[in-house]
């Protein structure tokens, strides 16, 4: 590094600094609200006694009575990953307030907008933060991820992994946007399905003890979540059995003492 003799400090130094010093500001005042956001929710919720499930009647009652319930459907699911309320509960209840179609139809705009903001918060705050090509665990991966973004996405979902690991992980990376939207379309889609035509099969009151269900959306939505969480254990075998055998045909030298010698 070339150091100014006026100085006796880097150019780069000099110039990135304040530049720096004020990125780091607005995400930590950032990190600061969302915090505050959260712990004011969740404190709110323990102070007057609201569950989950009677926060979602709540909000079914209100989408029920009014005009602009779709709307305000897709903004609470929006909004729910910043207050990390279960998006489960809010996809049944697109079922039961919307309807088998429609609550899909909803319920696929709002998650793809509440991973959005995942995904934005990854890239707002893993910016500077972690880097993944010095990380034991990530960092083999972390390039393929990139180059194969839409696969690696796809197949997080669809082995049921955390919609927000997902989209953090997906922001964090850097992974194009494009390819992250319709992957979440598609890996969600499958407990989508079931979990919304479960919301649609409900006649009864959600919090009302045990519901009762209209017989063959239930079978229906059991039948699809069974098939995706089928079909989950096989990518995850599939998976890890890949994975397995990339690590012995690309072993690193420090696990392989022949490739290591070898390469001597």
């Amino acid at each position: 590094m070339r150091v100014t003799p006026e100085t006796g400090t880097s150019p780069a130094a000099g110039t990135r600094s304040p530049s720096v010093r004020r990125g780091r500001g607005r995400r930590l005042a950032t990190l600061v609200f969302w915090l505050a956001l959260l712990g004011g929710y969740q404190m709110y919720s323990w102070q007057r006694g609201i569950t989950p499930l009677e926060t979602a009647q709540i909000l079914v009652d209100f989408m029920s009575s009014s005009a602009t319930g779709p709307l305000i459907f897709i903004g609470c699911y929006a909004l729910s990953r910043l207050v990390l309320f279960p998006a489960t509960l809010l996809t049944i209840a697109s079922g039961y307030v919307f309807g088998p179609v429609l609550g899909v139809v909803l319920t696929v705009l709002g998650s793809n907008a509440a991973a959005g903001v995942s995904y934005l918060m990854g890239r707002y705050f893993g910016e500077e933060l972690i880097d993944f090509e010095k990380t034991g665990v990530v960092g083999p991966y972390a390039e393929r991820m990139r180059n194969n973004g839409f696969e690696s996405v796809l197949l997080m979902y669809l082995v049921y992994a955390p919609l927000d690991l997902v989209s953090l992980l997906a922001g964090f990376l850097r992974i194009d946007l494009k390819p992250f939207v319709l992957a979440t379309m598609l890996g969600l889609m499958p407990a989508t399905l079931s979990w919304v035509l479960l919301g649609a099969s409900v006649e009864t009151d959600l919090t009302g003890g045990i519901p009762e269900l209209e017989p063959p959306m239930f079978i229906a939505s059991v039948a699809l979540l069974a098939g995706s969480l089928l079909l989950s254990k096989y990518l995850r075998r599939h998976a890890v059995r890949g994975r397995a055998r990339v690590e012995q045909d690309h072993g690193s030298p420090g696990k392989n003492p022949r490739a290591a010698d070898h390469g001597r």
